[in-house]
């Protein structure tokens, strides 16, 4: 039995989200044929540190408050903009989960991320530390009555079924490769927990588990299963699918060893956190995987401790 790590509500809510819910959409951008002093009256006027540089909708570059004092001391201010930006850009994906880019602020340092459109590759947005807090106080608030007005018309389900045992079995497929989609199972789930009046610790530690599940199954395989049982005691949660297998199932559990190919890294995802964080998350963690075949990871949160009270 694993002990788990307490999460918070904040934690929940940046697995629940993605980019596109919290960038700006009001995009302040210079062409690469702009002057260095397009440049200064656009950060000056808009009050920003730094630009994305566009042609035709693509994002080519970005040129900062930096670069702009640097040609200023070299009396450059009336060369051109793509003589003088940066032209490798780190950009994220709109369709990308928050708690993923959250990590990203923290490698990166960049106060700022360009945001593409993951079919087109055009700059939709921009995203900023800043617009990731406003995000999540948004979203924490309208939780917070939403969760409120479940408490105040729901009860808990297993405490007004009279029998001597109760189970609800629930099922839900996940397509793979299907980027876009991620996490909507997930939350479907949690929709589902609230309605049979689970606690909403429980539920955050199961919605973090089953998000990490079914990013695994989207990435590795051509899709799987997250099969739910829930009884007063537990729920447990089975992620099946018939992707190649783990070989190496104790190497996996080491945080940020990935397996997933370039072209997914790129794209934001694989990171090498899932197996632990889903083990942190819950009570119980095991894996079955046959190479080859697939794998069925199957994890446990009590929804009673050891007094027989609920958590």
């Amino acid at each position: 039995m694993s002990q788990a790590i307490k999460t918070t509500k904040i934690q929940e809510l940046a697995y629940a989200s993605k980019v596109e819910d919290a960038m700006s959409t009001n995009i302040v951008v210079v062409t690469p044929y702009d002057s260095i002093l397009d440049v200064w009256l656009k950060l000056r006027d808009n009050r920003i540190s730094g630009l994305p540089v566009v042609h035709e909708d693509y994002i080519v570059g970005i040129i900062s408050v930096e670069d702009f004092i640097k040609c200023l001391m070299l009396g450059k201010t009336n060369e051109l903009v793509k003589d003088h930006m940066t032209s490798k850009v780190e950009t994220i994906y709109g369709d990308e989960l928050l708690i993923h880019i959250l990590k990203k602020f923290e490698k990166f340092k960049f106060g700022r991320f360009p945001v593409k459109d993951r079919d087109t590759n055009k700059l939709i947005g921009i995203l900023t530390k800043g617009d990731v807090i406003e995000c999540l106080l948004k979203k924490l608030e309208k939780d917070y009555y939403e969760e409120e007005s479940q408490k105040r018309n729901i009860c808990n389900f297993f405490d007004d079924v009279c029998s001597d045992s109760t189970n609800i079995q629930l099922k839900y497929n996940v397509i793979g490769k299907e980027f876009k989609k991620a996490g909507e199972k997930s939350s479907l789930l949690k929709n589902a927990l609230l309605k049979l009046g689970i606690s909403t610790e429980i539920i955050r530690r199961i919605v973090i588990a089953s998000i990490e599940s079914e990013m695994n199954m989207i990435i590795f395989t051509d899709g799987g299963e997250l099969i739910v049982w829930i009884d007063e005691n537990k729920i447990k949660v089975n992620a099946v699918d018939n992707g190649p297998g783990i070989p190496d199932i104790e190497k996996a559990m080491t945080p940020g060893y990935s397996t997933a190919p370039d072209w997914v890294r790129e794209m934001g995802f694989g990171a090498g956190m899932g197996l632990p964080n889903i083990k942190n998350c819950t009570d119980e963690m095991k894996i079955d995987s046959v190479v080859g075949r697939g794998t069925n990871l199957e994890f446990i949160v009590n929804i009673k401790n050891e007094t027989g009270r609920n958590n």
